[in-house]
């Protein structure tokens, strides 16, 4: 049984926990909350509401080390070449989703968001539908593609790349020569955007690229122009994806400005693909922090776990080596992702009399 309190006992404790809680509140002059820090990737982008995410191979799901890192450490998965035309109608009419669903049934089960890629690219392309030259048929067959993947899959893609690489390299800011391109002309890209619109209302949208990172670049200002007329417009866009193949060097100095300038148009930007040949720590956190910076980057995928599962492996360009160590360049990310603040304890309830 408690024994009652007496009445001096009961005001000591009151002022004890008044003064506890007054010093916990205010602290010292010019104190901060701790961030919380946690242990992974993924975890530590959501506590500021992004998702740390990598590409994933369906032929390495039943690797063990492999899908430990994956499962322990991201939020999001991209399947690296399940998505894409060559995969998943390889004759027209005749899709197979396969691949693709072990590794979106995979991200489902373990919590993880789906980067749907690609849906229109000119590359990885099936030879029938390269050798298509009358407009109505290839604009048919486009949205049929379209609307078809993204129905399969509709309620389990966060965002989908819907157009990959439509504008070319160099000095001109203009789309790249395609079957897309020069059969259907500039309109393909809206027409595309609108008919995935039409097939997943609920998913984000995505125009990604890659070597749109430095602002003054001529393909980047050609990017910029499409997406500020899109909305302008009202052409249903909603998120730019940056690949971001670094050299050694990382990130250009404008690509903090360039993230932001974008998301100054109303679209999240994510990082999509980023690889670093040497993986240098100091490269890797700058990239991060300029989309920590910027408060539409809603996120950031590597291309590939391990250094051995890397399209660029010779440089081993990853967060993990090919035995699947943590790499220095893994802490300089883990650092640099940062943390939601410690909110402050709330006030203690004054006791009743």
């Amino acid at each position: 049984m408690k024994c009652p309190q007496r009445p001096g006992r009961r005001l000591a404790s009151f002022l004890g926990t008044f003064a506890a809680v007054t010093l916990a509140v205010s602290g010292t002059a010019g104190a901060q909350p701790a961030p919380l820090q946690a242990g992974t990737l993924g975890a530590q982008a959501a506590q500021s509401g992004r998702y740390f995410g990598t590409a994933v191979a369906a032929g390495k799901l039943g690797n063990g080390t492999y899908t430990a890192i994956l499962d322990r450490e991201f939020n999001a998965v991209t399947p690296e070449n399940e998505m894409k035309w060559d995969a998943t109608e390889r004759s027209r009419g005749s899709f197979s989703f396969t691949a693709a669903d072990q590794i979106v049934g995979h991200a489902v089960a373990h919590g993880q968001r789906v980067r749907g890629h690609t849906l229109v690219w000119h590359s990885q392309l099936p030879g029938w539908v390269g050798s298509i030259s009358d407009a109505t048929t290839l604009r048919s067959v486009m949205r049929n593609h379209i609307s078809q993947e993204m129905a399969h899959f509709k309620g389990k893609v966060y965002a989908w790349d819907v157009v990959n690489e439509a504008f070319a390299d160099g000095g001109s800011g203009a789309h790249r020569a395609s079957v897309f391109q020069n059969v259907l002309g500039d309109g393909y890209i809206e027409d595309a955007f609108r008919t995935a619109r039409s097939a997943d209302p609920a998913a984000k949208l995505c125009y990604n690229d890659y070597n749109i990172e430095n602002w003054s670049d001529a393909k980047t200002q050609g990017v910029y122009r499409m997406v500020r007329d899109f909305k302008s417009r009202g052409v249903p866009i909603d998120c730019v994806g940056f690949q971001s193949h670094f050299g050694s060097s990382g990130p250009p100095a404008s690509f903090q400005t360039t993230l932001a300038n974008f998301a100054a148009l109303g679209v999240d930007v994510q990082i999509t693909e980023l690889d670093i040949a040497q993986a240098p720590a100091s490269a890797y956190a700058n990239t991060v922090r300029a989309c920590m910076n910027v408060g539409r980057c809603t996120g950031i995928s590597v291309w590939g776990i391990r250094d051995s599962d890397s399209w660029r492996s010779g440089e081993n360009p990853l967060l993990f080596d090919g035995a699947g160590n943590k790499k220095a360049a893994y802490g300089a990310v883990l650092s640099a992702l940062g943390g939601t603040a410690a909110a402050p304890p709330a006030p203690a309830a004054l006791p009743s009399s």
